[in-house]
């Protein structure tokens, strides 16, 4: 694979087999990102769990303390009612059948994000094969189905982040930009892990927290000390 001189530069300041605190590993992270753009910080980490089973899944969502630095774009199926409320709490799009035909017709995909009234889930149930496959349909567990719209959407707006198992049982998720300096980036992992571990599966055997490493968009994986994570 070609790498670029950047790359490489980056590449030189990390040892790859060695186990990083949390902070020094952010703290390298940010020192490795040459790109000309701020780039997004990720964490990766793999579960010793088997999401095959419906009772290992690990899924959920938590406001950063820092947000993610991203402008979050907010889609709102709700009642009539509860559109002025959606609006005002920073929703970009609020609404309901519209929306629906929208993006059935038009492919239309201004959104990052899609919190849905219970009410209005019939509705969105049409938007299944589209949003499914593209990680957007609404869920209860992930807090964007609720009856409260307008808390959701603060929430989203605020830098909420959901965090779900891949095929490979591997959770990727942002914790900010590299503009937020390792200390605010350390607040957002931490906070990222302990919701993770909270929703360890009861059935999960053995070490639960494989590996775990973090990433700027453009920049080489750190690995962090799975046994040190607060």
């Amino acid at each position: 694979m070609f790498r670029g001189k950047n790359y490489k530069e980056s590449v030189k300041l990390i040892d790859k087999q060695a186990l990083y605190d949390p902070q020094e590993a952010l703290a390298l992270v940010c020192s490795a990102s040459k790109a000309k753009f701020d780039e997004t910080v990720e964490l990766h980490v793999k579960l010793g769990v088997d999401g095959r089973h419906a009772d290992q899944q690990v899924r959920g969502a938590i406001v950063l303390p820092n947000g993610t630095g991203k402008t979050v774009r907010v889609l709102c199926f709700c009642p009539p009612e509860q559109v002025d409320d959606a609006l005002a709490a920073g929703a970009d799009y609020a609404g309901g059948m519209e929306y629906v035909e929208k993006i059935q017709k038009e492919n239309w995909f201004e959104f990052d994000t899609v919190i849905a009234n219970p009410k209005m889930m019939g509705t969105v149930g049409r938007l299944g094969k589209i949003l499914g496959p593209k990680g957007l349909m609404p869920s209860p567990k992930a807090g964007t189905v609720t009856p409260n719209v307008a808390q959701a959407v603060k929430e989203a707006k605020a830098g909420k982040v959901e965090y779900r198992l891949d095929k490979t049982n591997i959770i990727h998720c942002p914790i900010g930009k590299v503009s937020f300096g390792a200390e605010k980036l350390f607040e957002n992992y931490s906070a990222l892990i302990t919701a993770i571990i909270k929703a360890k599966p009861a059935t999960a055997k053995g070490q639960y927290i494989r590996s775990c490493v973090t990433a700027s968009t453009m920049g080489p994986g750190v690995k962090i000390n799975a046994q040190k994570q607060l």
